[in-house]
């Protein structure tokens, strides 16, 4: 079965968890900007962590169903509707035969990601199902998605039948889900909404010690602003210069997303999901993980300030939250068959 893109909105691509063990070759892990929400998605309609969906970016995304599937979204502040029924993040829902679903551009945070049960269907390439749109592979033919596409999408599990709220049983015997339904259960509210709080936390980078007093004092007490020339490899950062002690070339070394890059005009640069996998400007800081889907509703004009945390402080918010995702897991089996 198949799901066509009546209106792919601004920026829509297919994205899973992205391609990993590859950077020693020059590829990017990329997939979804926040994967954490893409986790959560799947994880309402039944789906593995790594099933493929869709990001949508502004705009409106527009999506008509083949055949009856369990859809649950979370990121910024989109709005959703099955027909006429709002679809709250966080929540599944259940979109029938010929009906469409509809993501609406937010008015904060740019980003959406939307799971489906079954996951689409695209091949695998290098080991994804994700779009790397700078190297024109994966995903759907490697590029964005268009008006009139029409996505694959897998077998999808099924739903225990005492868990619909608007069944109704005919006196053959056979189960009718009255339409719309939208599940009473949901994630936690701070999972399924990405809050745009102006603050990431940080770890110190490699070369913090390269940058003058001043700069580091600068680097967490001012606020920056996002610049129009950011997209998914990374967010241009503008606001006071940071000077570094030494000016000179630096060897190229491993980047990842969350490095917060500092080239030759003092304004950082801070590297989100489609980041090359080397660079030789210094790095001030990482964003820590968790903050992560902050940083991916980050659009310009947006003001955002930097904090310092420990390593071992990172480690732990990160733990913390994988430990409550494997209990939410649990949870939701429950409601699976």
């Amino acid at each position: 079965m198949n799901v066509l893109v009546r209106s792919a909105g601004f920026l829509a691509s297919v994205q899973d968890l992205g391609r990993t063990g590859l950077r020693q070759s020059g590829v990017s892990v990329g997939g979804a900007l926040d994967p954490h929400a893409l986790r959560v998605a799947n994880a309402l309609v039944g789906n593995a962590d790594n099933a493929a969906g869709v990001e949508a970016t502004l705009g409106t995304l527009r999506l008509q169903f083949e055949d009856e599937r369990l859809v649950a979204w979370g990121g910024g502040a989109f709005t959703a509707q099955i027909g006429a029924t709002d679809l709250p993040p966080g929540h599944a829902g259940l979109v029938t035969k010929d009906e469409e679903l509809k993501l609406t551009a937010p008015n904060a945070g740019g980003r959406a990601w939307l799971a489906i049960s079954g996951g689409i269907d695209v091949p695998l390439v290098l080991g994804s199902r994700s779009t790397d749109l700078k190297g024109n592979f994966g995903g759907y033919g490697g590029r964005a998605l268009r008006d009139g596409d029409l996505l694959p999408l897998g077998t999808a599990g099924r739903l225990k039948e005492r868990r619909f709220t608007n069944r109704r049983t005919h006196e053959n015997g056979d189960l009718e889900i009255a339409a719309p339904w939208i599940s009473e259960w949901s994630a936690p509210g701070i999972w399924a909404s990405a809050t745009k709080n102006g603050v990431l936390r940080i770890i110190r980078g490699n070369e913090w010690d390269r940058f003058t007093p001043e700069a580091q004092e600068s680097f967490l007490s001012a606020a920056f602003s996002v610049t129009p020339d950011s997209d998914r490899m990374g967010a241009r950062l503008e606001g006071p210069e940071l000077d570094r002690v030494e000016t000179g070339d630096l060897l190229s070394e491993a980047v990842a997303p969350g490095t917060v890059q500092v080239p030759p005009n003092g304004q950082p640069i801070l590297l989100l999901g489609d980041c090359q996998t080397i660079g030789g400007y210094p790095k001030i800081a990482h964003v820590i993980t968790v903050d992560l889907p902050m940083a991916a509703q980050l659009s310009p004009g947006d003001a955002v300030r930097f904090h310092e945390v420990s390593l071992a402080q990172a480690q732990d918010l990160l733990r913390e939250r994988e430990e409550d995702f494997a209990r939410f897991r649990v949870g939701l089996t429950l409601h699976f068959s």
